[in-house]
């Protein structure tokens, strides 16, 4: 039995095989984007309780990045695991931006590149970089963020059009591949690190990097969902085929399948379009009809493809914590995933948990 630092039995979540890279990972994970001030300042007291609620839950797998406040995230989290075993949870952060201390905050990435508001964070300018050299240099700035001495899962994070425009994005990929993917690869084959892998909002990019290079899992925002599985047409498919873990993040789609078409609902980090409120209403009747909760199926659904590994959620207080990890044990009937696909809310071919 895993014991937490506080001496408490911790909670035990179902564990899934994250693909072929020998690591076992909770079902669901914590996703600490917020943890780095995401659209909103977070007091340090209850970042540190709600990492420890995870930990709590039986949460093992831990998702970060420099990106998420440029470096608060990863302190933050460093912080909250000191003293806690550390083969007791898996993980996983992120390359692609390194930090300059001499430089006030900010992101210097260039034009036409878009990102999340942050609304604090640390005082550091972050500088977009695929090479090896800036891999290297971003994964020990990870290290001694976390204060740690291994992280267990290395993703590239954000080659994707999203973030950089259509301009530059095959320039970036290309760096890379040639630099990153190397770098990582070379971890990897030392030991250093366990498996590798990308952290995209893109389907397509996902697919091109799984054709590209030799990755374990990948980390996906957004693209599967209740809401919307474009990333069924091809990449998941391959991703299965070539035993490559999937890793979901953004599976209430920013928030609108967890809060409901409400007005100001968030969808792709933004406000909702009329049509996006609409269907998402109709999924919430389906729901309603059979006593589930929106927020409850559109946990669960991800979970019936047999790539994904786990869903990485965000959370900003202990209670939303807690509530995720309460989700996974409701009753889902089946005939709401039969009447949303006779509803043309779900693709006929959508795997669905059993």
């Amino acid at each position: 039995m895993t014991t937490l630092a506080s001496g408490r039995p911790a909670a035990k979540l179902p564990l899934r095989a994250l693909g072929r890279s020998g690591l076992e990972v909770s079902a669901i994970g914590f996703g600490a984007a917020p943890l780095g001030d995401l659209y909103a300042k977070l007091d340090e007291a209850t970042a540190f309780s709600t990492v420890k609620a995870a930990l709590d839950a039986g949460i093992t797998l831990i998702d970060t990045s420099p990106h998420y406040g440029n470096g608060l995230s990863e302190h933050r989290c460093g912080t909250a695991l000191r003293g806690v075993a550390r083969d007791s949870y898996v993980l996983s952060t992120k390359v692609g931006r390194h930090m300059d201390p001499s430089r006030p905050g900010g992101t210097a990435v260039g034009v036409g590149v878009a990102a999340p508001g942050f609304a604090g964070g640390l005082p550091h300018k972050a500088i977009v970089d695929y090479s090896y050299d800036g891999t290297m240099r971003a994964f020990d700035q990870s290290l001694l963020r976390l204060g740690l001495d291994r992280i267990d899962i290395l993703l590239i994070h954000d080659v994707d059009v999203w973030t950089h425009g259509a301009e530059a994005i095959e320039a970036r990929f290309k760096e890379a591949m040639e630099g990153a993917y190397v770098a990582l690869a070379k971890l990897r084959e030392a030991g250093v690190i366990k498996a590798i892998g990308v952290g995209l909002n893109e389907a397509p990019m996902c697919e091109r990097f799984a054709k590209a290079g030799d990755f374990d899992t990948m980390l996906l925002a957004g693209r599967y969902s209740l809401l919307e599985q474009p990333a069924l047409d091809g990449f998941m498919a391959l991703a299965a085929e070539k035993g490559i873990g999937l890793m979901l993040g953004g599976v209430f789609n920013s928030g609108i399948l967890a809060t409901g078409a409400v007005p100001g609902a968030r969808y792709n980090y933004r406000e909702a379009r009329p049509d996006i409120l609409a269907k998402v209403a109709r999924i919430e009747t389906v729901c309603a009809a059979y006593g589930v909760k929106l927020a409850d199926a559109a946990l669960r659904f991800p979970l019936g493809h047999e790539a994904v590994g786990a869903l990485v959620l965000g959370a900003v207080t202990p209670d939303e914590v807690r509530r995720n990890a309460a989700s996974l044990n409701i009753a889902i009937p089946p005939g709401l995933w039969s009447d949303l696909k006779a509803e043309g809310l779900l693709r006929q071919d959508a795997p669905v948990p059993g």
